[in-house]
């Protein structure tokens, strides 16, 4: 990768490069120096690795009435409603936008093809075979590549959010980038980081998925909201030594079967749309069942039938799927593939308005990271770049005023670090057992099923970690750095440590924010499930915010209807 110096400002600095934050780019206007931040490369995000589609009501009979009501019901009660027609109604003509950008769907003739998802009372899903999320983010990419005023910094880790002391405001951020430690000013940061998917042992989310952007939220004030609301996306492929490769939804919506090892259609034993029910209930099914019938259920798997569905269509709809599967062994047209659950998306995150900001000015949100209310409890499929679009649109409408006015930024001394090796050799040890520990112990915790006893003992020991945590070196050096002071390290392999050490901190507030948000809602609803309080309760028709280390319960006074 390519070394390059980084402007010391910018009028608007976007963090994270997938579907969110390369659309946030495009559209914020041409007259603002844009910086585009990712800490890999532009291809690698989650957005790149979705593969159902892109959620619209394009079809003449269908209606953005009918998406919003099936968004609704997904949500179980918790959606904002004027979030939900924002994004139903605009979603047609961000569609258009994406065609006419060069996004090449699927088509029957001049017709965009579409197919049905779960919860989707409609087909409406448009896709490109089975790798949308990569056609979207290819094509989006290589647009940004052309704009003189966006530059791509990659290979950069923001690491905290600047915030100016007497105004509150976010005034940049402070960067990893080349082995040192730098500070951006910026008018305006948009934080596009997706979601925090490797919080959990199994999950279906690229490795730069560790909540980034709500831990650096969190930490500078902002306010979070309903972050124990996860969804675990019911098949994944799971085979040892296979990554978790997600099996689209879209293949259960053209006909394949759910199956258990006896061939049984275990699925409509606990609902009555069996495979297509929505996604945390047929989550629960795969557990439930593998729980009455499997020696170790941790480990153990169902199977994925697509052989009820017509081989040309299969080879049309899903040739990624074909070739991931042929990688492991599996042939789609002559046998089932292994899936079970794993985490999927994040429903919570910062909470943002229908224009992203956040309650710190200066701050937006977009995409996973954040909660503007059209996810509820429980995400309807395919509505997820949807939302990275349509939100991503209303950059264009940043007011100029909005981005703040820049100051001189100060010149302080660089400070060094350094350790002696088997300092160094102490730290890395144990910031990479706190990475191999953290995962399994949410995913057993607060994973698809949830309990209090469970959940506090979980609480108490990630309290624990992030002590020994606090107490490691390299953490006393970088959380003692006042703002706008710059600091190189004496690291061998410097920019894979630093790495290592943000993230972690990073998942272990994220594991310590879902924990005690799951901990604090005392009933069953959407994404999350409690074994003791198995029931919606209606005194939870509310959300769960969070700020500086309180918890409370907004309640929603109106109903969920149009």
């Amino acid at each position: 990768m390519s070394q390059i110096d980084i402007p010391s400002q910018f009028d608007v600095l976007v963090v994270g490069a997938g579907a969110a934050g390369l659309y946030t780019a495009l559209c914020l206007p041409e007259s603002l120096r844009v910086g585009l931040i990712t800490k890999e490369t532009v291809a690698l995000s989650a957005s790149d690795w979705a593969q159902g589609g892109i959620a619209a009501a394009v079809a003449p009979e269908d209606s953005p009435a009918l998406h919003i009501d099936d968004t609704l019901q997904a949500g179980a009660g918790l959606c904002d409603v004027e979030a939900v027609k924002f994004l139903a109604e605009l979603a047609p003509s961000c569609i258009q936008n994406l065609v006419n950008l060069g996004v090449a769907f699927d088509r029957h003739g001049n017709a965009l093809s579409l197919t049905l998802e779960a919860a989707h009372s409609r087909h409406r899903v448009l896709h490109a075979a089975d790798t949308t999320g990569r056609e979207v983010t290819t094509t989006l990419t290589a647009q940004v590549l052309r704009r003189q005023n966006i530059q791509v910094i990659q290979q950069a880790l923001a690491l905290s959010l600047w915030i100016e002391p007497q105004s509150g405001r976010c005034q940049g951020i402070s960067l990893f980038y080349q082995g040192e430690l730098q500070w951006v000013k910026a008018g305006a940061v948009v934080l596009a980081t997706g979601g925090g998917g490797q919080v959990f042992a199994q999950t279906t989310n690229p490795a730069v998925s560790t909540g980034d952007g709500v831990a650096i939220a969190y930490r500078a004030g902002a306010i979070l909201r309903d972050l124990e609301f996860v969804q675990f996306h019911p098949t994944a492929l799971t085979k040892t030594g296979a990554d978790r490769f997600l099996i689209s939804e879209a293949v259960r919506g053209e006909g394949a079967h759910l199956v258990d090892n006896e061939g049984h259609r275990f699925a409509f034993d606990y609902h009555p749309a069996g495979e297509l029910a929505p996604r945390d209930i047929v989550s629960r099914a795969i557990f439930s069942h593998l729980q009455h019938t499997a020696l170790d259920p941790a480990t153990a798997h169902v199977w994925l039938d697509m052989r009820p569905i017509p081989a040309d269509k299969i080879r049309y709809r899903f040739p990624n799927i074909i070739k991931v599967c042929q990688r492991w062994g599996i042939d789609v047209f002559k046998e089932p593939i292994p899936v079970a659950p794993a985490a999927h998306y994040w429903m919570g995150g910062i909470v943002a308005d229908l224009q992203n900001r956040t309650n710190i000015p200066g701050l937006y949100a977009v995409g996973e990271t954040a909660s503007t209310g059209v996810h509820g409890a429980n995400r309807l499929a395919s509505n997820s770049l949807l939302e990275c679009i349509v939100f991503g649109a209303q950059m264009a409408n940043i007011a100029l005023e909005d981005v703040g006015r820049l100051s001189t930024i100060p010149v302080l001394p660089l400070r060094k670090f350094s350790a002696d090796v088997h300092e160094l050799q102490s730290q890395q040890g144990q910031l990479e057992a706190l990475r191999q520990k953290l995962p399994r112990l949410v995913w057993q915790s607060a994973g698809i099923c949830r309990e209090q006893s469970g959940l506090e003992q979980a609480i108490a020991t990630v309290e624990s970690w992030q002590q020994d945590f606090s107490a490691l070196p390299l953490s006393q050096f970088l959380l003692g750095l006042r703002p706008a002071e710059p600091a190189s390290f004496d690291l061998p392999d410097v920019e894979r440590q630093l790495r290592l050490w943000a993230e972690t901190r990073n998942l272990l507030d994220v594991a310590d924010l879902i924990l005690k948000s799951a901990a604090f809602r005392t009933e069953s609803r959407g994404g999350h499930y409690r074994l003791d309080y198995p029931q919606q309760d209606p005194a939870w028709l509310a959300h769960t915010l969070i700020q500086t280390g309180l918890w409370w319960k907004y309640q929603i006074l109106i109903s969920n209807s149009k």
